[in-house]
């Protein structure tokens, strides 16, 4: 290989057990596919046979979210310039078939192209941890919610003494009073029976609470330490913050624009325009559950905001409805959050703290206990691997009020 060979564009269509690769040259032309193992030798494999047909433009894979994810981190590493590529359109497919051949050769037209192509994301960083723990939680939250149903349904077709026994309480209340019970008796008596059920019901109940406690205390502490300016904008907590991050991704120099961003949250303005009417709509597209999280903000701000609010009566006040000016405050948000991503503030020096608080002779634990925390939280602190604003700034504080130690 010279380095007057021309350079060629690699396509590649991923699976569960195999990676099917195509190689054609910088004007189009097919030069060869093959089939590999979705293993990491496959990997290595890939990453040599891609090269024996000259130097490497970019490669674009399918799937950069799911089966080709590792693939992706591998060629990434090894500095081969990523491409993620959409599924080819039906239209297409009915006229050219289907097959893992068809399907990576497409992949390395349409980068050829530069058509149905982005930047994936990294997914090697603590946004990549965030989207993991979330995933946890949704399939907890969602599991404790059936459980609540299906405890008010055995519920309605109890006995009456056994409703009575939960009437008038709210239903987490009614999940631990009945995790709490000791039923016992002959398991075909429908009685017993319903106990037993709604005692394995509640127990569940607690455990995933505890699951989905555990997973918030662990999202709150990533998002304080890696995004606390994010947390910092009105209206966003740590189920927000989460999201918003894990829609974006570890490289959100990725989204070149703003308007990028609001097309990638669904709060891009759609123009919905007729005749002599002209206006816009909300967006159907986009990630749906960022969307869903900028909406929360939009409905905290409405609520709670004094300016928001203003801004509302005014807005109602030319007539625009509901709808309309909560399309406009996503859009607002929208670009309030993009600005906060694109340009995170570095997190205040607290390394100053510990050679201070040494000074003075005082431990972690009384520290800890004056400012009602724990002392792994002073600790973290101290070594700089958390972040709060709020306690460092007491800390320093309450340091600066201590007498100093006399020679």
């Amino acid at each position: 290989m010279t380095n007057e060979d021309p350079k060629v564009i690699v396509g590649i269509d991923t699976h569960a057990d195999t990676h099917h690769v195509a190689v054609i040259t910088d004007y189009g032309k097919h030069l060869a596919d093959q089939k590999f193992l979705a293993v990491g030798s496959g990997y290595r494999e890939i990453a040599e046979y891609i090269t024996e047909y000259g130097p490497v433009s970019a490669v674009g894979i399918e799937g950069t979210g799911s089966y080709g994810a590792e693939l992706a981190r591998v060629l990434a590493k090894e500095g081969f310039e990523i491409r993620e590529v959409n599924r080819a359109n039906r239209a297409h497919r009915r006229l050219h078939g289907k097959s893992d051949p068809i399907d990576a050769y497409q992949a390395a037209e349409s980068v050829l192209a530069q058509r149905g192509t982005s930047t994936p994301k990294t997914r090697d960083g603590y946004v990549e941890a965030l989207r993991v723990l979330r995933t946890a939680r949704t399939s907890a939250s969602k599991a404790r919610t059936a459980v609540l149903a299906q405890i008010s349904a055995v519920l309605t077709a109890a006995p009456e003494a056994i409703r009575a026994k939960y009437r008038g309480q709210t239903s987490p209340a009614r999940a631990k009073a009945m995790a709490a019970t000791r039923p016992t008796g002959d398991s075909a008596d429908p009685a017993v029976a319903t106990a037993v059920t709604l005692k394995r019901m509640g127990t569940r109940h607690q455990y995933l609470s505890t699951e989905i406690e555990q997973t918030d205390a662990e999202l709150a502490g990533i998002v304080a330490e890696h995004a606390q300016a994010l947390m910092e904008i009105n209206g966003v907590g740590t189920a927000v913050a989460s999201q918003l991050l894990v829609t974006i991704g570890d490289n959100p120099e990725r989204l070149a624009s703003e308007a990028q961003f609001a097309a990638l949250t669904g709060t891009a303005p759609i123009p919905a325009s007729s005749g002599k009417t002209t206006r816009h709509r909300l967006s159907r597209g986009g990630d749906r559950s960022a969307n869903a999280a900028i909406h929360r903000i939009v409905l905290v701000r409405m609520s709670k905001d004094q300016r928001t609010r203003d801004y509302v009566d005014k807005r109602t006040g030319d007539g625009k409805g509901k709808l309309e000016i909560m399309r406009c405050l996503k859009r607002y948000v929208a670009r309030e959050i993009y600005r906060c991503l694109r340009n995170p503030r570095p997190a205040p020096a607290t390394n100053d703290l510990r050679p201070r608080r040494r000074a003075l002779g005082l431990s972690q634990v009384r520290v800890a206990r004056e400012l009602g925390t724990w002392p792994s939280a002073i600790s973290r602190l101290e070594r700089s691997q958390s972040r709060d604003p709020d306690l460092s700034s007491r800390y320093r504080e309450w340091l600066e009020e201590q007498p100093k130690i006399s020679a």
